[in-house]
């Protein structure tokens, strides 16, 4: 590998003004070399180099460059170079420079012109320099410097004017190009600007920057004070290093010193440590020169080096090169159809190379829950897609540091076809419905039943394994009978099926005796109506000793309904009575059954037992030979008789009853729920009835029967009082039911069922730890107090708890710990500084444990400042000073109490309560006293018991004389705003950061506001903007040509506004696409590209 050299030997130089020709100077004279310095504006090479550079034909961007021109005073000359723009995409930067440093561009008017044309046939760019009337002043050493991007070139050439035969009166250069007119000046001398600044006051460089049209002041000075710091002759060496280094990442930099004498001894240094040889570092001795290889540089190489010999050192600086990542091999576009797996492939020139992927201009960012994959290989990446979509159809693109590929990705669908179409079904209620079909292609879609989407639910599954679609219905209902229809996603194909549901007819019989018999009340009208079932509705006849019943208007007559069947009898008579049929039929089967109607009924009536008055408690005849009487009065006797209804007429009453009591059992106890489980027990909670009655409540009946069973077991034996039970012996892992029952004399009430069967084992319930909110901070107490945390946590079974103190165990002797099922407590009685620590719990529940921490300091008074002292004695006036106590009390210092006392009588006074400061000046002390002082520590637990005293007294001693106060006028500091270096204008690079620096004073402090093109920059994360002692900067983060602008600072305050503008011009387009990846919006790049064109027409 070649090895590097400074950064202006490379081969492509940076875009940097040209070196200019070097002045004679004294050094040269005395037959010293200048000192190398590497800095933008002005290179390090010798005068012998800059002749061969301006005169040498390998030029990278000149193809025709200005040569040495002569010309009488009052003349014209023009002076011509001419760029070649074949392989340049934009127009390259021009300048002209007089000198080192003046610029000519800020000079065009009267006496200079600068011009620039373009021939599109032979795509030559042209650039004139023109002066009008020449002067003798204006003879002088030229440079043209062209830059484009990374390329760079430069040309010197002379301008000789000679005198005419008039006389002309000379004039300065720098009034000459000026745009306004002025008077004839007297012909000043060529002044070096640089031996100005070497011996003029720091005061002054400001008033030589303004008055020699300097604009890098800082830099100048920069370079300046190098210039002296080597302009000390060393003893040591002969040769010291190159101010600076540029190599490549991964490139091989060579350092060389030459020493005065060969016997020094020679260190090397990176950031002040020592460099040891090794494979990386490689030392060589030739002769007087100390040489140093290193090898493979990396980013981390790039820092200052020095090196020592003796009591001397010279440094330099190495700066590392990364290369731009480019894109070796380019995306290609791809078409796929859905379901597939699309790979997305792309080359860099880089091993493991920071790459990001676009999806039409966003980037994408992988992850776990990301469809999106990346893979990288070495130099080859990929972009996975993962059973690709339609919605995956887009535009792609990979970027790199140093380039970017895109592609287009198209996603299709494949050609369905039907390999097994759903087909219609007839289906008896109650079985399962199953439509199934297959298709071509494993995608999803959508079931719908009438038009309406299909639900999933217990009964209804939809099943989708590969290509095969299922809808399972379970025991179907009425309901389920339509038309239902499959979609496939992202097709229009529809797979139709209709589902017809039939039921065998039924007679339901429910409301009748367990013999079907139904009595009526002679005279009354019977209807009998018998709720029936069947799909499709079935038909119904009834029949009476096989005699048809027909529908009509007769006294005995049939009614149906879809869902019903009715037998009316108008005025029942006792001949009605006997065996009727009803005989149900439809598709899917017939049914029938024989009713008993009997024509009878019973009146019942019931007394009080004191009483002679009877009441009727049923005015409709009773066809049952049971009745429950109601609306009785808990703890009254009562008696009750019947009396016997046929078609003939009412009976004689029976015999009263026995009298009797009523008692009424209470309501079922509430709120019925699992409390704790465990292996083998389960622990029951409830609350008492709503309604507990007259007989009142004796206890409660537990009781449980295993899932599958209907054999309830009682867990109680005797009856309990407590609304809580635990039922034990139960199996591990068995599912129970349970209900419980009040008791009371009347019997056992209805039994709340608890709603779902109970698994009867222990749930593990992982640990938590509930600290609360004030523990979260350091929990502060003083000496003595007591320390009394309580600590919540959870967790199943019962936890096992660890304390600990700093990483040990807790000494249980000073500190208590107890813990219960829900809480653990750290309790000590009297706190102590060596109490404060980091308590660390641990709870631990099988596999599962939790962690926290309470930080606890224990605080106490300080101890006394260490030393006091009286610096100084003046006047009325005493200065002390002191040291901070060895011992804070374990809290910060807050303040100091200072007290005095007049050595007569000892007495102390406070002087000054609550100083942070650790000296403080006592003022107004009696002259002729002589003062003790002493000094308090103060913390928040209070001041120091001890206070330390000055060993020493101060006397304030009598002079004899008065002093009086001056008295001084208030200066007025207030000043309205003024910047005192304005704004430059900028160029700057796309992708770099730029910088725009003023400086401004101003009392009170101005407000500083930054503008771009009259628009406030408020809360913009590309822009940064700092105030620091006057300098106010702004920062633009990786600006583009959308950047570019009039910027302005704008400062503020109650006397004034003031505001500076500049411009800020960005190098280095971007296209549109990349404008758009960056995030700007497209009407913006649109109008930017517009004004773009408009402005340099001969670039589009």
């Amino acid at each position: 590998m070649p090895e590097p050299t400074k950064k202006e030997e490379n081969e492509v130089p940076t875009p940097a003004p040209a070196p200019p020709p070097e002045e004679p100077n004294k050094e040269k004279e005395a037959g010293t070399a200048p000192p190398k310095e590497w800095s933008l504006g002005e290179s390090p090479a010798t005068e012998e180099q800059e002749k061969q550079n301006a005169n040498s034909q390998l030029s990278t961007l000149f193809v025709e460059k200005p040569q040495t021109g002569k010309v009488k005073v009052g003349g014209n000359i023009t002076f011509i170079a001419k760029v070649k723009a074949e392989d340049l995409l934009r127009k390259p930067s021009v300048k002209w420079f007089k000198g080192k440093w003046m610029d000519l561009a800020s000079k065009a008017g009267k006496h200079l012109q600068l011009k620039e044309t373009f021939e599109r046939q032979s795509r030559v760019y042209t650039f004139e320099m023109q002066i009008i009337k020449a002067k003798e002043n204006y003879a002088g050493n030229y440079r043209c410097e062209v830059t484009y991007k990374d390329k760079f070139d430069s040309c010197s050439f002379d301008l000789e004017v000679h005198e005419s035969t008039g006389t002309t009166p000379n004039i300065d250069i720098r009034s000459a190009f000026k745009r306004r007119e002025v008077k004839q000046q007297e012909e000043e001398p060529e002044i070096d600007v640089w031996e100005l600044l070497k011996n003029a006051n720091p005061n002054e460089y400001e008033k030589i920057a303004f008055q020699y049209g300097i604009t890098d002041l800082r830099g100048m000075l920069k370079r300046l004070k190098r210039m002296r710091r080597v302009e000390k002759k060393s003893r040591a060496f002969a040769k010291i290093l190159d101010p600076a280094y540029q190599i490549d990442k991964g490139g091989r930099v060579r350092f060389v010193v030459e020493l005065a004498d060969p016997k020094l001894e020679v260190k090397w240094f990176k950031n002040g440590q020592e460099i040891r040889p090794s494979t990386k570092y490689i030392f060589e001795h030739k002769g007087s020169e100390r040489i140093m290889f290193i090898n493979n540089c990396a980013l981390t190489d790039d820092s200052e080096y020095y090196v020592t010999a003796g009591d001397e050192k010279c440094s330099t600086e190495l700066f590392v090169r990364e290369p731009p990542i480019m894109v070796t091999k380019l995306l290609e576009d791809t078409n796929a159809y859905c379901g597939e797996r699309v790979e997305l492939e792309c080359e860099v020139s880089e091993d493991d190379a920071n790459v990001k992927w676009f999806k039409n201009g966003e980037e994408i960012i992988p992850g776990p829950k990301s469809r999106y994959k990346v893979k990288v290989e070495g130099k080859k990446h990929t972009l996975i897609i993962e059973g690709a979509t339609k919605a995956d159809s887009a535009e792609y693109s990979v970027m790199t540091t140093g380039g970017q590929s895109s592609a287009k990705l198209s996603v299709d669908l494949r050609p369905l076809k039907i390999l097994t179409p759903l087909t219609d079904q007839t289906v008896k209620l109650g079985k399962e419905i199953c439509l199934k079909c297959e298709i071509s292609e494993n995608i999803s879609g959508k079931w719908t039943k009438n038009g309406l989407p299909v639900q999933e639910g217990d009964r209804l599954k939809v099943v989708h394994k590969g290509r095969i679609h299922k809808l399972v219905i379970d025991s179907a209902l009425i309901e389920d009978e339509g038309d239902y229809v499959f979609t496939p996603d992202a097709y229009s194909v529809t797979l139709p099926a209709k589902v017809h549901v039939i039921d065998p007819p039924k007679i339901i019989l429910d409301g009748l005796d367990a013999d079907n018999t139904v009595t009526v009340i002679a005279g009354n009208k019977l209807r009998l109506e018998i709720p029936i079932s069947g799909e499709p509705p079935p038909k119904a006849i009834w029949s009476r000793a096989d005699k048809a019943i027909t529908e009509g208007s007769g006294r005995i007559r049939a009614e149906s309904y879809p869902d019903s069947s009715s037998l009316i009898i108008d005025t029942a008579e006792r001949d009605d009575s006997g065996v009727y049929k009803i005989n149900l039929k439809n598709e899917a089967g017939e049914a029938y059954a024989n009713i008993k109607i009997k024509v009878v009924g019973y009146f019942i009536e019931r007394k009080k037992k004191q009483s002679s008055r009877w009441m009727r408690l049923n005015f409709d005849l009773c066809k049952e030979t049971t009745f429950e009487p109601k609306k009785m009065i808990e703890g009254v006797a009562y008696e009750v008789r019947i009396f016997a209804v046929n078609a003939i007429g009412i009976s004689k009453p029976s015999m009263p009853s026995k009298p009797f009591v009523p008692l009424a059992v209470t309501s079922p106890p509430t709120l019925l729920a699992v409390d704790s489980v465990t292996d083998t027990t389960v622990t029951m909670k409830w609350r008492p009835p709503d309604q507990i009655g007259a007989a009142g409540l004796d206890g409660y009946v537990l009781e449980y029967c295993f899932e599958g069973t209907e054999n309830w077991i009682v867990a109680n034996t005797d009856l309990i009082d407590k609304t809580k039970f635990t039922i034990t012996g139960l199996p591990t892992d068995a599912k129970i039911f349970v209900r419980v029952k009040a008791v009371n004399a009347a019997g056992a009430s209805e039994p709340k069922y608890y709603s779902q069967p109970i698994l009867v084992k222990e749930v593990i319930e992982p640990p938590k730890i509930r600290i609360p909110r004030h523990l979260k901070q350091t929990y502060i107490r003083r000496v003595g107090e007591a320390v009394n945390l309580v600590i919540p946590y959870q967790g199943k079974p019962r936890p096992e708890l660890t304390w600990k103190k700093d990483g040990a165990e807790i000494d249980k002797n000073q500190i208590n710990i107890r813990n219960s099922e829900t809480d653990t407590i750290i309790f000590i009685r009297k706190a102590e500084r060596s109490h404060s620590g980091k308590y660390d719990l641990q709870v631990k529940v099988e596999k599962f444990e939790e962690n926290a921490s309470i930080d606890i300091q224990i605080v106490d008074r300080p101890g006394p400042p260490q030393v006091v002292k009286i610096e100084d004695v003046w006047g009325e006036n005493v200065a002390l000073s002191w040291t901070p106590p060895k011992d804070d009390g374990n809290a910060a210092i807050t303040g100091y109490t200072i007290q005095k006392a007049d050595k007569k009588s000892m007495e102390w006074f406070t002087v000054i309560e609550h100083y942070h400061r650790t000296n403080a000046t006592i003022t107004e002390l009696v002259i002729g006293n002589e003062y003790y002082f002493r000094v308090f520590a103060e913390n928040m637990c209070g001041l120091s018991e001890d206070a330390t005293r000055t060993k020493e007294s101060a006397v304030i001693a009598k002079d004899g004389k008065v002093y009086k106060n001056p008295v001084y006028e208030d200066f007025d500091f207030t000043e309205a705003p003024m910047f005192t270096q304005p704004l430059v204008n900028t160029y700057a690079i796309a992708g770099y950061n730029a910088t725009l620096n003023c400086s401004v004073r101003g009392n009170p402090k101005p407000k500083i506001t930054w503008m771009k093109n009259k628009v406030a920059i408020v809360d913009d994360p590309r822009y940064r903007m700092f105030s620091n002692q006057g300098v106010c900067t702004l920062e633009i983060r990786k600006p583009s040509p959308y950047d570019g602008g009039t910027y302005c600072c704008k400062a503020v305050n109650d006397l004034g506004t003031v505001e500076i503008e500049c411009k800020l011009e960005v190098k280095g387009g971007l296209s549109f696409c990349r404008l758009l990846l960056q995030g700007v919006p497209p009407n913006i790049i649109d109008s930017y590209l517009r004004d773009l064109q408009s402005s340099n027409p001969e670039e589009y």
